[in-house]
């Protein structure tokens, strides 16, 4: 009997079939992990994220939207919590109050709790002010800050509830590829525009985690692209998951009694190809998005087909709150211009900042943004970015710590606007618009040195 743990401590990788599906699993490696789910379609027309040129609650709903949890606890009773949700994103002052009544409740620490977001432009709007670049009347914002306060009671319930359901698992990891994102900055004699760039940079990896039961049964799975979900637009006032929403449910489906969660990549000026807008065939967005979801869902279902690779222990964590680096601010007669010029993409950041200059405030000079990095062993590195981040930082990343065993992530615990690269400041677009929640102003080019040199700087110290 006292044979048996060390006979097992020596097997590495086994092959197993399971349900007629090939995997490697890791050896016994003390993990548990508990998985909980709630339905957070809006009871009542909201109006939806995304578009600023919608005014209106949206007219039904195509499909539900979900916020989901899973708890992973290593050998060592170290926990983490990772929540997902079909959402435009988390902002800070949404989540930091959450983060806070989850350590409060559970005793995990801060930087073990990861929120990332779907970035779905066919939810709700969140806010907890009236405060807001969108075009709201204060019924609608008070319906939405109703929404977002039991959005956040939710999510305490879901981590509460996940830590609850934990029980032994077996973690392993692998990837895929997806084709339908596409790289939108167009360049064109009027500058670059929100379009189609075939030739642009894009992230078409699909990272997928594998959670299993001892027995081998699949009890969850994490998987992730990175690409805007932006087939509904701004004319499709409707209420879905869009793409990534309808890949979990395919998933779902396909593997029964197993929980489906998305993580949104580095997809700041990647969009989903064709979408509402572009495609050819004129169908709707919901017809889209099924298509996208499926094609997604279908590499998620390959690749846990194949034989993937075990995810040991120990998990270690980090997080810092990184100061990136603004632009001075503009002259106020410069400021004054760019309010002044019609369909500026800089118009409503340029209002703040000179409505900030007359009230006598001092504008900021830099962001402080939360930058989390878990390392499981010596097996995986997840990377949590805030923000909208351009692709340019998966080269610069890999570039930094090296591309293997690597999953990057963004829209995760604060969503204030786009984290463009120098590349893109000096090139100009959408992607500069600059700060539109938490803060305000435009981000330097040495932001980028910045950010790169921070997830460096994690990664080390949690042992990569």
């Amino acid at each position: 009997m006292k044979l048996l743990p060390r006979l097992r401590a020596c097997v590495i990788v086994v092959g197993v079939w399971v349900s007629g599906i090939p995997v490697a699993l890791a050896a016994d490696a003390g993990w548990k992990a508990g998985f909980a789910a709630q339905k957070i379609t809006p009871a009542e027309p909201l109006l939806l994220a995304g578009y600023a040129s919608r005014t209106q609650p949206a007219t039904d709903v195509v499909d539900d939207l979900h916020a989901k949890a899973l708890a992973l606890e290593d050998a060592t009773g170290s926990r983490v919590i990772l929540i997902t949700a079909d959402l435009i994103g988390f902002r800070a002052d949404f989540t930091e109050p959450v983060c806070a009544r989850i350590t409060a409740a559970t005793g995990v620490p801060r930087e073990r709790i990861l929120l990332n977001a779907s970035h779905t432009h066919a939810g709700p709007s969140v806010m907890l002010s009236l405060r807001s670049h969108y075009t709201v009347s204060e019924a609608q914002a008070a319906q939405l800050i109703a929404y977002t306060k039991r959005l956040q009671d939710q999510c305490v319930d879901l981590a509460t509830n996940a830590l609850q359901r934990l029980q032994p698992a077996r973690l392993a990891w692998g990837g895929g590829v997806v084709d339908f994102p596409m790289n939108r900055r167009e360049f064109t004699e009027r500058g670059v525009i929100l379009g189609v760039n075939p030739r642009g940079p894009v992230d078409r990896s699909v990272p997928v985690l594998r959670i299993e039961g001892p027995d081998g049964k699949l009890r969850g799975v994490v998987f992730g692209a990175a690409c805007h979900n932006t087939t509904y637009g701004s004319r499709d006032n409707q209420v879905s998951g869009d793409f990534a929403g309808a890949a979990q449910a395919y998933v779902e489906r396909e593997f029964p009694g197993a929980q489906a969660m998305f993580m949104q990549g580095l997809a700041g000026d990647a969009n989903p190809y064709p979408n509402s807008l572009n495609d050819p065939a004129k169908r709707p967005a919901a017809v889209i998005a099924r298509e996208h979801g499926a094609t997604l869902g279908r590499e998620v279902g390959r690749v846990l087909g194949n034989a993937l690779k075990p995810v040991n222990g120990p998990l270690r964590a980090a997080l810092e709150r990184v100061a990136l680096p603004l632009q001075t601010p503009p002259a106020r007669a410069e400021l004054e211009q760019t309010t002044a010029k019609a369909g500026s993409i800089q118009k409503w950041v340029a209002d703040q900042m000179l409505a900030r200059l007359k009230a006598g405030e001092t504008l900021p000079v830099s962001y402080a943004a939360p930058v989390t990095v878990w390392q499981f062993g010596q097996d995986l590195t997840l990377v949590g970015l805030p923000g909208e981040v351009v692709v340019d930082y998966v080269r610069l990343i890999e570039e930094s710590v090296g591309p293997l065993k690597l999953w990057l992530t963004a829209y995760c615990n604060d969503t204030y606007g786009y984290f463009p690269s120098a590349r893109v400041l000096r090139e100009g677009g959408y992607e500069t618009r600059g700060i539109y929640h938490g803060g305000i102003g435009y981000f330097a080019p040495e932001a980028e040195a910045v950010m790169v040199e921070t997830v460096r700087d994690l990664a080390k110290r949690v042992g990569r």
